[in-house]
């Protein structure tokens, strides 16, 4: 349970950090850049193997690990879109109700229980994270662009089916470190091209606030990764049950601090979103 509460917390600072980018006027592809580069390079430094790059060409999971560098910034990207043409709250929701995603896998995949108390524990997180997220002065955003929420929701979705499936299949526990840094490794190099394309086409300034906000936002993004992957490998806790859990609280948890940190205002149904979320929690775990 540690690991999913080191990453629901890791997870939580990478919105924060997002909000800080765009009250600091950084710009959001650079510090992404950056954060997958310092993610790669200190998942190398931690690693406590002999790093062998003939066996990671080889290992079962690099064409995963390929694929999963695209829908990092694919997906990172389209949340960006998202935020600026869609709204804040429609991109939460996009996003964190792509739970359902994983969890049917789960349940079908892996044979996992399914029973009345866990079905209703699901339904309450997404009502609570829609209710949690939502803003009434976006609200006529909603049919606005729909595409760009259906695409977020759909590769959110995608990203954590498509780690579940490789920590089952193809990893182990020791090469979490490794797997890791493959991954961010490779959605540096496809966002460095991006950012090429772009000085090319035109003048290109590359701030320092951007290089150290991508830093910090890449140690965060590690462990976000790095203890969802250890989580998942526990025994006694199934993965549907984990992604309800980790994407309610992180809602949750969100909410709560853009209160306490950048005085969001919180509607009443925001509220009722918040404890309907803790609810939700309960009755999954005890499920």
């Amino acid at each position: 349970m540690i690991y999913l509460l080191l990453s629901i917390a890791a997870s939580t600072c990478i919105f924060i950090i997002f909000k800080l980018f765009n009250k600091y006027g950084i710009d959001t592809l650079q510090g992404i850049v950056v954060n997958y580069l310092t993610a790669c390079l200190f998942g190398l430094w931690i690693y406590d193997e002999p790093i062998v790059v003939n066996d990671i060409v080889n290992a079962p999971w690099i064409y995963g690990a390929i694929g999963l560098g695209f829908l990092f910034i694919g997906v990172f990207t389209v949340m960006a879109l998202t935020a600026q043409r869609n709204g804040l709250s429609v991109a939460s929701v996009a996003s964190k109700m792509s739970v359902i995603i994983p969890v049917i896998f789960g349940i079908y995949m892996y044979n996992e229980g399914i029973g009345f108390q866990k079905i209703m524990g699901i339904v309450l997180a997404l009502v609570a994270v829609y209710l949690a997220s939502i803003k009434p002065k976006n609200s006529g955003n909603i049919t606005k662009g729909l595409w760009l929420p259906i695409l977020l929701f759909f590769g959110t979705g995608t990203i954590d089916t498509s780690i579940k499936y490789i920590e089952t299949a193809y990893l182990p526990e020791n090469g979490i470190p490794i797997f890791s840094a493959t991954v961010f490794a490779f959605a540096f190099t496809i966002g460095l091209t991006l950012l090429i394309v772009k000085a090319i086409k035109r003048s290109y300034k590359f701030p320092i606030k951007a290089i150290i906000g991508g830093a910090i936002l890449g140690i965060i993004n590690y462990f976000s990764i790095y203890y969802l992957l250890k989580a998942l490998n526990h025994d006694n806790l199934e993965s549907s049950t984990l992604f309800t859990i980790n994407n309610v609280a992180i809602v949750m948890v969100s909410t709560l601090l853009g209160v306490i940190l950048f005085k969001e205002k919180i509607s009443k149904k925001n509220w009722i979103g918040i404890a309907i979320a803790i609810i939700s929690i309960v009755i999954v775990t005890l499920s």
